[in-house]
């Protein structure tokens, strides 16, 4: 009889960290428990305290979890094409993840759990992601398709278009997959035209 296949640390840790943005979307902050974390996984709490320390540090974990993917769906975005092409597949980038993680992602820009708060070390690690939109307006701009202008602001208005759509589109308030297309594209290409318009005086 075959041995049953013990999971590597990598591999149960990102076991944990899914299980467990899935029991607090699904079931609340009640349901995090480490008891529960581990049932959910098929491991040991000592495995949980071992790999996290506590509840604040498993949180923190899935905090920076989250990131990281979308950190790594933005390494696949190409950063030498055309910028503004480039740029809106950094948006849709950002959106597969959303919708890729949608048990991360209420922890990342809400606080399902009130006394949870990123230290500023957490901060300072997940501040790559915001860096490479700030890069790629950057590149709009100086290409001349921007008007000129701070890249942090327009990066600002950008990302916080995305994470609405985003949000919005978890909910299920951008209807089926065909119509939540549209309006990412659409509004994508309004807030591009919008920094355009400037460039000829255009309110």
């Amino acid at each position: 009889m075959a041995r049953p296949r013990t999971r590597d640390y990598d591999e149960l840790r990102r076991d944990l960290l899914d299980a467990a943005g899935r029991l607090l979307a699904q079931e609340g902050p009640q349901a995090l428990s480490t008891r529960r974390l581990a049932q959910e996984v098929g491991t040991s709490t000592t495995a949980v305290y071992n790999l996290f320390g506590d509840k604040a540090g498993l949180l923190r974990a899935m905090f920076l979890e989250g990131f990281a993917r979308l950190a790594d769906a933005f390494a696949a975005v190409p950063t030498d094409g055309d910028p503004e092409a480039d740029l809106m597949a950094l948006g849709q980038a950002y959106r597969a993840a959303a919708l890729a993680n949608p048990h991360l992602y209420g922890l990342m820009f809400g606080r399902p759990i009130a006394d949870f708060r990123p230290d500023e070390v957490a901060l300072a690690e997940i501040q790559g992601t915001f860096d490479t939109l700030i890069r790629a307006v950057a590149r709009c701009i100086d290409s001349g398709r921007f008007a000129p202008a701070d890249p942090h602001d327009v990066a600002a208005h950008l990302n916080a278009l995305a994470h609405g759509l985003a949000s919005l589109e978890l909910l299920g308030s951008l209807g089926p997959r065909p119509q939540a297309d549209r309006h990412w594209r659409i509004s994508l290409e309004a807030a591009f035209r919008g920094h355009h318009a400037t460039m000829s005086g255009s309110p």
